[in-house]
């Protein structure tokens, strides 16, 4: 089977949009979601979000990706969480970032990653980390269930107060909407806290 690459999807939304490859548009597109299956999974309201893109242009992009996916000779290779070390390998460049970024993974019943999306930058605050904002990207999808995570600037993974407090509540409201909430990986910048492997889920 022919795998589908980054240059290949470069050429269908050039295509789609009547934009050159190196465009605005399409830079964008990718800069938002440079991973295939972020970007095969993206959403005509995420694309509204994107300065230059119309109601029109999203539902093209968004139409041309789904041909793509169904598309016998594309292979498309999710990523597998079946460990918090697995998790924190597929997140692991955050500890690269220079503020708090808090992101959720959508997972299928296969446990493979179906998107990523970055809820919040800032400081962890149990009142402004909303569960209400975490749930509306899994609802959307789908999904089965979840997988939360954010970084430790300091280089420390050590859970905090409000840690241990967003978890608890995001928990609860994975069972009220039925997508179970599986861990909440902290990363530092040499290390990684399971939340989930600390008794807090």
């Amino acid at each position: 089977m022919k795998t589908l690459d980054k240059m290949t999807f470069k050429g269908l939304l050039a295509t789609t949009m009547r934009e050159k490859e190196d465009g605005y548009i399409v830079n964008q597109i990718f800069s938002r979601y440079p991973s295939i299956q972020e970007l095969l999974d993206v959403t005509e309201d995420e694309l509204l979000q994107i300065k230059g893109i119309g109601k029109v242009k999203a539902n093209q992009i968004v139409a041309a990706l789904q041909l793509a996916r169904m598309n016998p000779s594309s292979s498309v290779e999710r990523f597998a969480i079946r460990s918090p070390q697995d998790a924190y390998t597929y997140l692991e460049d955050m500890k690269y970032l220079d503020r708090e970024h808090f992101v959720v993974l959508g997972l299928n019943t296969k446990n493979e990653v179906m998107f990523k999306e970055t809820v919040f930058i800032g400081s962890l605050n149990a009142s402004i980390v909303h569960p209400r904002e975490t749930y509306k990207h899994l609802i959307r999808r789908s999904c089965a269930s979840a997988l939360v995570a954010h970084n430790h600037p300091s280089g420390n993974p050590s859970p905090s107060h409000e840690d241990i407090e967003v978890t608890k509540r995001l928990a609860e409201t994975g069972k009220v909407v039925g997508i179970e909430l599986l861990d909440h990986i902290i990363i530092g910048s040499e290390k990684h806290v399971s939340l989930k492997e600390k008794g807090h889920i």
